[in-house]
């Protein structure tokens, strides 16, 4: 009898163990133990999109997406991406359904009431752009505020704000993904666009016919990590390994690698959309 006495107290402690553990097991507060769930928009080369292999098979690629693989085998966590459209990541965000989103963000004070901002991890610029057959429209940043012209800009982005800003009389036409203006402006739909000023450069590789017509200024040049709003423990574990990212040189790979991998086949969109 003193014996059975002794197993049940052992398991009991056993068990009190397991549960003080799993009380501390999700260290950064994520959504699921143990993973990281994370939200993208894979329509925007270079930060996200799909790498077309030799045997057809479409892989996420881009540097936004080796930054949060980074991110998650620094604070040992699974890593589960969902692709989504742009204006998606930014309501899952506010919803709090999902840890994280990377998908070129700009850490926009309009958007601190919905999610928590990492540092910045890359600092980019804006752009202007249109067609080399178009390019007599448009010559500095003043010319852009034409009534007779159709200026595309992504749903939900900083390029939007743009648009209104300084082509507040133009027919300002709103677009799902920033793919939809290239194919527009190649089209002849529209007359410009407003892109991150990289994503243009990387446009250019496979569409020769874009112009760049200007740089646009915008006062929060960078991009960083959207984080769950109210998640100090996990804004504090991304800031770490982002640190570490761009401190051992990973960062400028992924950066470098992207853009080469964005001038070869690739699919900008979500996959059930091709």
């Amino acid at each position: 009898m003193k014996k059975f006495l002794t197993l049940l107290l052992a398991l009991a402690m056993v068990l009190s163990l397991a549960a003080c553990g799993g009380a501390t097991e999700n260290k950064y507060n994520t959504i699921e133990a143990g993973k990281l769930t994370v939200a993208t928009s894979p329509d925007y080369a270079p930060y996200e999109f799909y790498a077309i292999g030799a045997d057809g098979t479409a892989t996420l690629a881009g540097f936004d997406i080796e930054l949060v693989k980074y991110i998650a085998n620094y604070l040992k966590l699974e890593l589960e991406i969902i692709p989504m459209d742009f204006d998606g990541v930014l309501l899952e965000l506010a919803n709090g359904s999902v840890d994280l989103g990377v998908a070129g963000i700009s850490p926009d004070p309009a958007r601190a009431e919905n999610m928590d901002f990492s540092d910045i991890y890359y600092e980019g610029g804006q752009a202007f752009i249109t067609v080399k057959d178009k390019a007599n429209m448009f010559s500095d940043l003043a010319s852009l505020n034409n009534p007779n012209a159709s200026v595309g800009a992504q749903n939900g982005t900083i390029q939007m704000d743009l648009a209104q800003q300084y082509s507040a009389k133009a027919d300002i036409v709103t677009l799902t993904k920033a793919t939809d203006i290239i194919a527009e402006l190649v089209s002849g739909k529209l007359d410009g666009g407003y892109v991150e000023y990289d994503v243009a450069v990387a446009y250019q590789v496979n569409y020769p016919e874009l112009h760049i017509v200007c740089e646009v200024p915008y006062e929060v040049e960078g991009n960083a990590v959207g984080v769950k709003k109210g998640n100090e423990a996990l804004l504090k574990g991304v800031n770490e390994a982002i640190a570490a990212c761009i401190k051992d040189g990973s960062f400028s790979k992924y950066v470098a690698d992207a853009l080469e991998q964005a001038s070869g086949n690739i699919h900008e969109g979500l996959l059930d959309n091709k």
